[in-house]
């Protein structure tokens, strides 16, 4: 398997908590809140760990939030190459209201980045080895431009490392721009603000995915369609996999466990059709599960199985 590794510039420390009703003004009586590591990167290679790969998540960790964040990425045997920062990492909140099943997601901005922290993380980047993968994922965090994301893509690029890009917005179109990346995961209004256009039926989305692989922008585009699944194309093949119908729990999670298990299948070198049954898996595992949690293995391999089969 190629190694893989993953750039995240926003994480945070992630809680979830349950509350039987939500109102204003009084106080709302909490479950013990239970911690988990975020932000796009980190969240893929976790779900590549929970699925039994390995990738080195490369991210920035400050203060007792940050210690707290690296030591639970240790717990889940997940390699890091973290570098130390003056602001503390951002706490997210999840909350699930038992009454309604509703699902309320407090989201901080991420801690800002100084020039030499962002120097330092380009430094861990622009030293991994030629021909792995670099999936960077999540949101910019306050100081870092686009621009410098953007030189940071074109870097890795020339030190012969294949980019995977999980963006959305002003960020997905500055790295198609830039052409050659190994896969991105738009969803179909993405898709849409990509190509400049409506997609209203089945066939604009497939030609329009097949347009950004014609242009030379990307060689993989995998269109998330919800509940639909998901549409592959590359220059070869393409292929639209649907999952079983299942009660989903929170979609939290499901698209860092899609990207973590295509990604996994590309580092193998696996057919489009066998990377996008995996993602599929992978996304749909996710979120049969509460709260923040990832794809389990055990889950994944049923849908999998199930998806190979049909």
């Amino acid at each position: 398997m190629v190694p893989v590794y993953t750039l995240t510039l926003a994480p945070s420390l992630d809680s979830a908590t349950l509350t039987p009703q939500i109102y204003p003004e009084g106080k709302l009586r909490c479950s013990a809140p239970v911690f988990e590591p975020g932000g796009g990167g980190i969240n893929v290679a976790r779900a590549i760990a929970h699925l039994g790969g390995k990738a080195t998540a490369i991210f920035p960790a400050g203060g007792a939030t940050g210690e707290h964040l690296t030591a639970l990425l240790a717990d889940e045997h997940v390699p890091t190459l973290a570098i130390e920062t003056r602001d503390w990492t951002r706490q997210n909140l999840h909350v699930h209201v038992k009454a309604s099943g509703e699902q309320y997601r407090f989201v901080m901005p991420g801690a800002a980045l100084t020039a030499d922290e962002f120097r330092q993380l380009e430094e861990k980047v622009l030293a991994i080895e030629s021909g792995a993968i670099l999936v960077i994922s999540g949101s910019l965090p306050p100081g870092v431009e686009l621009s410098k994301l953007t030189q940071l893509v074109k870097a890795a690029q020339q030190r012969g490392l294949r980019c995977i890009i999980d963006s959305s917005g002003e960020a997905l179109a500055a790295a198609l721009d830039i052409g050659d990346i190994e896969l991105v995961k738009p969803n179909q209004k993405e898709l849409s603000a990509l190509v400049g256009r409506e997609l209203t039926q089945p066939d604009d989305v497939r030609n329009a995915a097949r347009q950004i692989v014609a242009e030379g922008k990307a060689r993989r585009v995998v269109v998330s369609l919800g509940p639909q699944g998901a549409l592959g194309v590359d220059a070869e093949s393409c292929v639209q996999v649907v999952p079983p119908p299942m009660k989903s729990q929170s979609t939290v999670g499901a698209g860092d466990s899609m990207v973590g298990a295509m990604t996994m299948k590309l580092a193998e070198g696996a057919p489009l059709a066998d990377m996008v049954q995996f993602g599929v898996a992978a996304g749909s595992a996710a979120t049969i599960n509460q709260g923040t949690r990832l794809c389990s293995l055990e889950d994944t391999q049923k849908i999998y199985s199930y998806l190979r089969n049909h």
